[in-house]
């Protein structure tokens, strides 16, 4: 029998639930088949089958506490005749990569268990004819994990929050000028993303506390920047981590960030994808978000919080023209980092961005 165990979960988590089982006993499988889904405090974790064969056992009910490498169940060895790699019909396809050594990995939380339905309490009262419903789902395990930290980031760091507004029309022209030609020669395309990327690496560069990060009574300073990146997924928001920020060009950083959110949508981040930044920024403009003062990620010190692009009337040279404003927020632990250094920081910002070729220049 060939043993089906759970993965290792990363650093410093020692447990998880089991949150579905994919195959059932007597199921053929076949090498690289889904068997089961485990959810830690941080990511979901699908383990995958060893070799092909037919599911004899399995030792955990959905929703039991598991540790890494327990075994869970077993599988018989042998020869697959019917066609097991077609996924119910109720089941959307999950591309992820898998391997003997590191099962593919998901960021995104299962709200509920895929085998048992959410428990439904119905209500007597009756309204324009129609029952109403009440439903209680359990909070997932990721979905606790988060909301512990954000609580836990807003009970230990001071958090202010400054704002500005920056006039995106010298980046937008600038994309319209060379949007072609860049995705030619590098084959991705020019988003806004990498511009506020590199503006922050030259921020932070200015303004190392905003890098910075309390380490018991020590400050950490890095001499590199490791940026997460909010990422939208249908399941909730993610922050992977994109790597020595400071050293990438344009065309490097607009593969990072692409690379993430797919990794992040289609389930392969790993958990090291979210670990160890120094720095974040979330885009709530893509949903229409005007204005928003986003929670710090511990132990970093500060995020900074894009939002739509809106046609507003400005002042320039004593005229009233209309420009393509967006409001920025910096939300920042003010045990580490005063008012003006945040400030100065997101006026950094502002200036690299209303003057993209600076950018070139590292003034």
């Amino acid at each position: 029998m060939i043993e089906i165990k759970v993965p290792s979960l990363g650093e410093s988590e020692s447990e998880a639930t089991l949150i579905s089982w994919l195959k059932q006993p007597g199921d053929a499988v076949a090498v690289d088949d889904v068997l089961a889904e485990v959810e830690s405090d941080k990511i979901t974790l699908e383990i995958t089958a060893l070799d092909s064969g037919i599911l004899r056992e399995q030792h955990k009910a959905v929703g039991a506490v598991v540790t890494p490498d327990e075994v869970i169940g077993l599988v018989e060895p042998g020869e697959v005749v019917a066609d097991s790699t077609e996924l119910p019909a109720d089941r959307p396809a999950k591309t992820a990569a898998k391997s003997p050594a590191a099962p593919a990995t998901s960021a995104i939380p299962h709200e509920a268990a895929a085998s048992e339905p959410p428990a439904v309490v119905a209500v007597a009262e009756e309204q324009q004819g129609n029952p109403r419903q009440q439903e209680r789902q359990p909070m997932s395990r990721l979905r606790k994990r988060i909301a512990t930290r954000l609580k836990q980031a807003q009970n230990s760091a001071v958090m202010l929050t400054t704002f500005n507004e920056v006039n995106m029309k010298p980046v937008m022209d600038l994309r319209a000028r060379y949007r072609d030609q860049f995705k030619a020669s590098h084959g991705v395309g020019l988003g806004f993303m990498s511009f506020f990327l590199r503006a922050s690496v030259l921020a932070l560069a200015k303004f190392p506390a905003v890098n910075a990060y309390i380490d018991g009574e020590d400050v950490l300073y890095h001499n590199y920047a490791d940026i997460g990146v909010a990422v939208s997924t249908d399941n909730g928001l993610v922050v992977p981590v994109l790597r020595d920020a400071g050293v990438k060009g344009f065309a490097e950083l607009e593969r990072g960030v692409a690379d993430l959110a797919h990794k992040a949508r289609d389930g392969g981040l790993l958990p090291g994808d979210l670990k160890g930044g120094t720095f974040s920024i979330t885009n709530g403009g893509v949903f229409g978000s005007l204005l928003s003062t986003p929670i710090v990620n511990p132990p970093q010190s500060a995020i900074l919080g894009m939002h739509t692009i809106q046609k507003r009337p400005v002042v320039e040279n004593d005229q009233i023209v209309i420009r393509p404003m967006m409001y920025l927020a910096l939300t920042y632990d003010h045990r580490l980092i005063d008012g003006k250094e945040a400030v100065q920081f997101l006026v950094a910002i502002k200036e690299a961005i209303e003057m993209p070729a600076a950018q070139l220049l590292d003034l």
